[in-house]
């Protein structure tokens, strides 16, 4: 009888050792040629800049704006001035107009949308949009199959509360904001007065009586970065119930892993097509899609610390200065939102790597193909199923 000796452990991870390193010459060339990509692309969005109107003048108006509103605070106690029958009928309308638009990602995330396109002037809302899809793109992940066998469902529903909770309160404190002007250029008179009515901080209100005179974007878009993330601040980040998830949020691996630290902008290429990004749907099987009808291009910056305040802040305005500041993100990022709706799915910006759709999706085995950057036909796809983004 012939003893079957064991395979020596040794030995095993010896020759996996020794497969890895044959494979290191290679695996660094892709990374060079990767990252000397990435630089070349990079370079290119930032070679024409669009000059942003900050004016100081402005920035000192509302600073002692701000300064009086707290000494008149402090000798009144706030007590706000008493409102009209009329100004009280428009502020039930625009709260009326809030609770319908913000029921999930995907309403506020367009309602930002539709806003913008009113008002291009109030860039705070197209920055507001393309974060917010963001936020639907990581809940979806959240509740799709990627992360299936990664994290537990506690672990996922502690993460999709986190980011619902957050993308609905900033909408919730911002876009009666937004509503009050437009309801302003309506009739032709500042009416932020009615601020308090939404229970909106008064630190907002002298950025947007100087809106008002002068049209100044770049301020007011700073104003709203610091009014929504100090609001979330406490709502949320310091908040006992989320306390425990922000410590996990701000060192886990998975969260890196999975692109959670990212804020992407997909940026579409200007084809002349109307048709845009459907021209995938007709390439052959493995052949790439045409970079004029699809999304290959991304802009965005990484979340140090998402947990410190001023980061944050500081992240907003750079996301601001990218996507205002330099043309070809700014045009991009536009082409992009008006030709694409956001469901949640990354469908939305890379239709053939994911799917929205479970039967077009690959199965766990073929999915690790991807990593090859290989471009997949319509029925055989990554799932990043698009689902319904609302409170949980």
């Amino acid at each position: 009888m012939t003893q079957q000796i064991p395979p020596d452990p040794d030995s095993t991870s010896k020759d996996g050792l020794r497969k890895l390193i044959l494979r290191l010459p290679t695996a660094i060339s892709e990374v060079v040629k990767d990252k000397t990509a990435q630089w070349t692309n990079s370079s290119k969005l930032r070679e024409e800049r669009i000059a942003l109107d900050w004016k100081e003048a402005a920035v000192n108006a509302v600073k002692a704006e701000i300064e009086d509103l707290l000494r008149r605070k402090a000798a009144h106690g706030g007590i706000a001035e008493p409102w009209t029958e009329a100004e009280l009928k428009l502020a039930e309308e625009i709260t009326d107009a809030t609770r319908k638009a913000e029921i999930s990602n995907i309403t506020r995330t367009e309602a930002y949308w539709q806003f913008y396109e009113q008002y291009p002037e109030v860039h705070w809302a197209f920055l507001a949009h393309m974060v917010s899809r963001n936020a639907g793109w990581w809940m979806t992940d959240l509740k799709g199959s990627r992360l299936q066998n990664v994290l537990d469902e506690e672990g996922k529903q502690s993460f999709y509360r986190f980011f619902e909770r957050s993308n609905a309160l900033i909408f919730q404190d911002a876009y009666p904001q937004l509503l009050l002007y437009a309801k302003s250029r309506e009739l032709g008179r500042s009416l932020f007065h009615l601020l308090p009515h939404f229970h909106v901080s008064r630190f907002m209100q002298p950025f947007w009586e100087r809106f008002w005179i002068d049209r100044s974007s770049p301020l007011l878009t700073v104003g709203l970065i610091i009014n929504e993330q100090n609001y979330i601040d406490k709502q949320v980040f310091r908040h006992p119930h989320y306390q425990i998830s922000m410590d996990d949020f701000n060192e886990s691996a998975l969260i890196q892993l999975l692109g959670m630290n990212h804020i992407i902008f997909p940026l579409r290429e200007n084809s002349g097509d109307e048709d845009g990004l459907k021209e995938c749907e007709s390439a052959a099987d493995g052949q790439d899609c045409p970079e004029s009808g699809n999304v290959h291009r991304l802009a965005g910056r990484s979340v140090v610390n998402p947990v410190s305040l001023p980061a944050r802040i500081a992240l907003g305005k750079s996301l601001y200065a990218m996507l205002f500041g330099l043309r070809a993100v700014h045009s991009g990022a536009q082409r992009f939102a008006a030709s694409v709706p956001h469901t949640g799915s990354r469908a939305d910006y890379w239709p053939d790597l994911f799917t929205a759709n479970p039967a077009e999706a690959l199965t766990p085995a073929v999915q690790g193909l991807l990593s090859r950057g290989q471009s997949f036909p319509k029925a055989r796809r990554c799932p990043a199923a698009s689902v319904s983004i609302a409170p949980s």
